[in-house]
Parts: C-alpha cells; sequence; structure tokens
C-alpha cells in the first residue's frame, strides 16, 4: 500500500500497484473516493496518518474493484454520509439489467457489480454539488458512472472514465497490459463522449482508478480520446 499527497487536498491511496481510491480534504474532515479493492484497512490507515475524520464518501460506479467495502466503512463510520449516481445506486442494490435506453448495439453489463446493505445518504445527477465536490455524469463505463471535479483547484477524480495504468486510455480502449477497465465497460461509445465532456473541463489534474495521478492531463486526455474514436471508427 502506498499514500501519495497531491497538491493540499488529494491523497492517493494505491493497493496491489494499480488500484486506487482517495482521501480529499475539506476543511477539518475528509472524503473518500471509493473503497478501492478491499481498502478498509488502507483508507482508515491513511486518516489516522492524517489525523482527521472521515465524513463522507464518494463512489464513482458500482464496480467490486471500487465499491465493494463500503458496508465495511459504512460500519466502522456509522455517522458516515454515502453519495451515488441514482443509476449505479440501483446496482448496488442488487440489480442487475439495463435499462430500454441502454441496451445500445455492442452494450452489455460488464464487471464485477457489488451489491451493497447500505442505503446511500442521497443518489446524485449531473451537476450535483457535495461540499466543493461537483458531480459529472460520465456513462460509458457503467450507466451511472460519475467523475468528481474538485472546483478548489480542478482536481479531477475520474474513476474509470480514463487510466493511466499503462498510458493514459479511455475506458473501453483495451490496453493489453491492463485489459481491465476495458473488459469491464458497458459501451465503448458512450465512454468516448464522456472522455470528451471531461476533456473539455480543462483539469489541473486527472486522478482515476487505476494507474498514476496526472497533472496536467489536457493532452494526454485529448490523444486517448482521439486514439479510442479512430479505433470505434475503424470498427
Amino acid at each position: 500500500m502506498s499514500i501519495r499527497q497531491h497538491g493540499p487536498h488529494l491523497y492517493q491511496l494505491t493497493r496491489f500497484g494499480s488500484f486506487n481510491s482517495y482521501l480529499l480534504r475539506d476543511g477539518d474532515t475528509l472524503t473518500a473516493i471509493d473503497t478501492g479493492l478491499s481498502g478498509v484497512r488502507t483508507i482508515t490507515h491513511a486518516a489516522r496518518l492524517i489525523g482527521l475524520p472521515i465524513t463522507r464518501l464518494l463512489i464513482t460506479h458500482a464496480h467490486a474493484d471500487h465499491a465493494s467495502d463500503l458496508d465495511t466503512l459504512h460500519t466502522q463510520h456509522p455517522d458516515l454520509q454515502t453519495y451515488v449516481s441514482t443509476r449505479d445506486a440501483r446496482f448496488l442494490g442488487g440489480e442487475r439489467h439495463l435499462d430500454p435506453h441502454e441496451q445500445l448495439p455492442g452494450a452489455a453489463l460488464r464487471g464485477s457489480y457489488v451489491t451493497t446493505r447500505t442505503t446511500p445518504t442521497r443518489t446524485l445527477q449531473d451537476g450535483d454539488q457535495i461540499g466543493p465536490f461537483l458531480a459529472v455524469a460520465t456513462p460509458g463505463h457503467t450507466p451511472g458512472h460519475l467523475a468528481y471535479l474538485d472546483t478548489r483547484d480542478g482536481t479531477l477524480i475520474a474513476g474509470d472514465a480514463y487510466q493511466t495504468a499503462t498510458g493514459t486510455a479511455v475506458s473501453g480502449d483495451l490496453k493489453p497490459l491492463f485489459p481491465f477497465p476495458a473488459l469491464a465497460t458497458w459501451h465503448a461509445p458512450t465512454a468516448l463522449q464522456s472522455a470528451r465532456r471531461l476533456q473539455r473541463l480543462n483539469p489541473t489534474r486527472l486522478a482515476v482508478g487505476h494507474g498514476p495521478v496526472l497533472d496536467h492531463p489536457t493532452g494526454q486526455m485529448q490523444a486517448a480520446a482521439d486514439h479510442l474514436e479512430r479505433r470505434l471508427t475503424r470498427n
């Protein structure tokens, strides 16, 4: 496990080399984004080192490597306020089907969805604000995937909308050395549209579920989106 600080607010918590969750300082408390893959010990240990309590949890999407320890974290922090998109909250509740408008060519529920007991404090839509964090709808990897923009300094926590584990790539663009985000993507063309949207935010920093944090990432985000667009056009 490693803990790296990026800027004044962001702490990157990494397990197994490429599986990230995050803590963000918000005044005298911490907000966690995703629980990682069985990552509660990592999160609680990091919070102790930082010396602040965790009061809020934001989930990017309902895959096991991002939300599997939601119940455990909530048990350890009973007052924890938990947020997830309205759509992916249904997956966390046990649903495993696509809505009619989500049944697009090539689309399928992929990846390991987790079912949890915890009822979210609130479900989120595009544009909702939780403290300094803006929820940005980024469907593609899952139908209800969210990214979160820290409006204080432009840090973008993008979940699996992008990965940087073996070079920057949009979810849905297969990278042989780290194929898991692509193999778990619901609909690659929708993921491309979401990646373009995130690129237009011009973030100062890109923090993803898998791979290192990037500073000044807009050029790499654009190149990754261009690469997936060319591949989809060829197909």
